[in-house]
């Protein structure tokens, strides 16, 4: 995953699918990494895009999606 960037990370598995959704719905196309250790539940969920879709996403993510 050279060309890949993270572009969110979290704990909770359901806000980065969330975030994966409204990328795609967008026209981009992301993909889910699970850091988390099974055994623990220590880590994060982080959500990876092309290198050429860093910004977009990240304007994305910023402006559409709220977790309140």
């Amino acid at each position: 995953m050279t060309d890949w960037q993270k572009v969110y990370s979290d704990r909770t598995e359901y806000r980065a699918n969330i975030v994966v959704s409204v990328l795609e719905d967008k026209g981009i196309q992301p993909v889910l990494i699970n850091k988390k250790d099974a055994a623990y539940q220590l880590g994060q969920f982080e959500v990876h895009v092309v290198a050429d879709d860093v910004i977009r996403a990240i304007k994305i993510i910023k402006d559409d999606i709220k977790f309140e």
